[in-house]
């Protein structure tokens, strides 16, 4: 297991990134040398400038005159080429630091955005129950990218200040002692008062995260909707809703802006009292004799560079903040272990006959009451069954059970006398073709979306399981046939068009189990006679599992079961469950126009 998953969810963000970025410790220690040399050179100006004035003040007796170079000319001209190579290896390594830190950027917003997203489909469905898609894809998407920001500026403002405070401050102690506490009085108050700031921007920022999740969330369900919002007029109400939660979110950002914004002046007076001390104390020094013109110059350019980058703290530290909370909600997510019990048991789609049986299967979700009670059935193999009740009879959820996206609560389900608990998961998913009754289909040809999970299929393939979902015709009479583009959520297709390529896409996989819930729910007439056309066809020789709205779909089945408030109330064939007079018949009845409605 990764270090970062092992540490606790306690520990600080901070720690917790610098282990999800062990993989590239190399990187990170060439970044971060780069970054210590950039600023080494960038520092050497002002001694450069020192050095200038000391040739002019004190001419064959300067330091570089003392070093060999006795004439002022020479001294310039010196002076002149360190000069230039102390400028082109700092230009050198601001290429070579900016290369390095934006790599790593880059590489740390991948590696967490793929992880992230693997690991949020290993993720058990019913994770998904109370969650906000838009909440995920906020994680996903706006954290990371926080999270690569930081690292391509932050990181390397931060160093470089630690290394400006820690190069000039060792000069200032060195050269002048009895005035160098003067410009590093304000570090400490600048210190204390950043992590003051920081333990106060902490909760603003996280509230902040929070408030993009939920504008991101109410953003993702209204585009998935937009039909419905337009179908009933609401665009003013939808309107009213995301300024609402936008408002909500500017108003937590405005509470952090007005904390971190005061940052900034106040490091301004704290750097001034340092400024004027060395001003006038290293002033007087000079003007009696006790210090030299060019020592002066130096103090009060590195006084200078010593302290204003300290003003760009406020800006840095907002960027760790954000970065920060970024992290957490990331690591967090990352944390979440809930997952189905693996099974390890291999499973050949080849070799199953496809008989469930349930025994004493009792099952609700997290939230709500049970869906399930005691129920008991079972599904013989290479026959059609079907599956009836009214609304909230668990027929979906049973379906969920078989396909196991959920454990049952108590008792068990076996599939060819095996708990399918103890298959591997992987060889299960493999085992049953499911057709929802809410089809997704991607963004892309309709031969793609036929052959989504079965990517090695061949054209001829895809067009041979397309007839056998009596989708063939149609497909043909499209603008541009099996290539022609589906729209999001397959929008250009009518629903029963769609069914039917969710048909095919199940029979491509070739499995021995087929399971269609609600298949023809909301299809016209034709369509719910192409379907059943096709079920005819496809159920032979394997295990087929129907849960159906309209009976006259299953009416053909070996065997119909029938649900009532979680249990299994009638079972027999459509003639047995007709003469028994029961729900069923009262069902059929209903449908078949033989009762009044």
């Amino acid at each position: 297991m990764p270090l970062f998953l092992t540490m606790s969810k306690q520990s600080h963000p901070l720690i917790r990134l610098l282990s999800y970025l062990t993989p590239f410790r190399g990187k990170v220690v060439l970044a971060s040398l780069f970054s210590v040399l950039n600023k080494l050179f960038d520092l050497a100006p002002p001694a450069l400038i020192g050095a200038a004035v000391d040739i002019v003040v004190q001419g064959k007796n300067s330091l570089i005159g003392r070093l060999g170079f006795p004439e002022p000319g020479d001294q310039l001209l010196v002076l002149g080429g360190v000069t230039a190579l102390i400028w082109i290896l700092e230009s050198f390594f601001e290429y070579l630091f900016q290369v390095y830190w934006r790599n790593l950027a880059q590489l740390t917003q991948d590696r967490l955005r793929k992880d992230t997203y693997r690991h949020v489909q290993n993720l058990e469905l019913a994770y998904f129950e109370d969650r906000s898609t838009g909440g995920l894809i906020s994680i996903l998407g706006d954290d990371v990218n926080q999270l690569e920001r930081f690292l391509d500026h932050g990181a390397n403002d931060l160093i470089q200040v630690a290394v400006t405070v820690l190069v000039i401050g060792s000069l200032f102690m060195v050269s002048a002692p009895e005035i160098g506490w003067m410009a590093l009085l304000p570090m400490p108050f600048i210190i204390a008062g950043s992590v003051w700031f920081q333990k106060k921007l902490t909760p603003g920022y996280a509230s902040v995260r929070e408030q993009a999740a939920s504008v991101n969330g109410q953003l993702v369900n209204n585009l998935g909707g937009i039909a419905t919002i337009k179908s009933f007029g609401t665009e003013e109400y939808e309107n009213r809703r995301i300024a609402g939660l936008s408002e909500h979110y500017r108003k937590a950002n405005e509470g952090v802006i007005k904390l971190s914004s005061a940052f900034v002046p106040l490091i301004r007076m704290l750097i001034l009292s340092g400024f004027i001390g060395i001003l006038i104390f290293a002033g007087l020094k000079t003007l009696r004799g006790d210090m030299e013109v060019g020592l002066y110059s130096l103090l009060i350019f590195v006084t200078q560079r010593l302290l204003w980058p300290l003003t760009r703290l406020g800006q840095t530290f907002d960027l760790f903040q954000r970065a920060m909370a970024s992290t957490r909600r990331i690591m967090n997510l990352l944390d979440t272990r809930e997952h189905l019990p693996r099974g390890d048991k291999p499973l050949d789609k080849y070799s199953i006959t496809g008989a469930y049986n349930l025994k004493d299967v009792h099952f609700q979700y997290r939230s709500g009451p049970p869906v399930l009670r005691g129920l008991s059935l079972t599904i013989p193999p290479g026959k059609t069954t079907g599956i009836v009740g009214a609304t909230g009879a668990g027929k979906s959820s049973l379906i969920k059970l078989l396909t196991r996206f959920y454990d049952v609560t108590a008792g068990s389900i076996t599939l060819d006398g095996i708990d399918i608990r103890e298959y591997r998961n992987e060889d299960l998913v493999h085992a049953a073709g499911l057709v929802s009754q809410d089809v997704f289909l991607f963004h892309g040809s309709v031969a793609d979306n036929i052959a989504y999970g079965s990517f090695q299929a061949t054209a001829d393939q895809i067009i041979q399981v397309a007839k056998h979902a009596e989708a063939h015709e149609f497909i043909r009479s499209l603008p541009q046939g099996y290539e022609t583009l589906v729209g999001e959520r397959g929008q250009k297709l009518s629903g029963g068009q769609r069914q039917r390529i969710s048909i095919a896409r199940a029979l491509l996989k070739n499995p021995p189990v087929l399971i269609l819930d609600e298949a023809t729910s909301s299809v016209d007439n034709e369509t719910e006679a192409a379907i059943q056309r096709s079920l005819l066809h496809i159920s032979q020789g394997r295990t087929t599992i129907v849960i159906a709205h309209r009976l006259s779909t299953i009416r053909h089945a070996d065997q119909i079961l029938v649900l009532d408030a979680g249990t299994l109330a009638e079972r027999g064939t459509h003639q047995e469950l007709i003469q028994a007079g029961g729900i069923y018949a009262g069902l059929w009845k209903v449908q078949s126009g033989l009762a009044v409605q």
